[in-house]
């Protein structure tokens, strides 16, 4: 349950990314119908949705590990769907991004505070002081 609560909404978010980018690539340069840019638009509007939803840890290491999933979902899109099979460099560099993506996500870490305007405040005056001659 873990794996899903956590893997499944970066999937989701990947799926939705790559599918919002396709369908106008599609239209632009496959002569696909113009109506694609509708579901294109819906799919994007949803991806910036499921940013949302992601696991509870600060933003930049969410969209990072995010980024390692997007890169072995769109390897799995273009298999599928242009039927460009990932050689042993693909896997490879894809083996590389889920590691570094599962020790930005479920790392154990200690909760860093975040300071008030008050201590930053204080820090920062702190810093501009001039030394004390004595």
């Amino acid at each position: 349950m873990f794996v899903a609560r956590t893997f499944g909404p970066f999937v989701l978010t990947a799926v939705a990314e790559i599918a919002g980018c396709y369908l106008p690539y599609l239209v632009l340069r496959k002569d696909s119908p113009v109506w694609l840019l509708l579901p294109a638009a819906i799919s994007l509007a949803a991806f910036a949705w499921l940013l949302t939803l992601h696991p509870s840890i600060p933003t930049g290491r969410a969209y990072a590990a995010y980024g390692g999933i997007y890169v072995i979902v769109v390897l799995g899109w273009s298999w599928r769907l242009d039927a460009v099979v990932p050689d042993r460099w693909d896997v490879s560099g894809a083996a590389i991004f889920l590691i570094g993506m599962v020790i930005i996500a479920v790392a154990p870490r200690e909760e860093a505070s975040i300071p008030d305007s008050e201590e930053v405040s204080r820090n920062t005056h702190r810093a501009a002081a001039p030394p004390d001659p004595t």
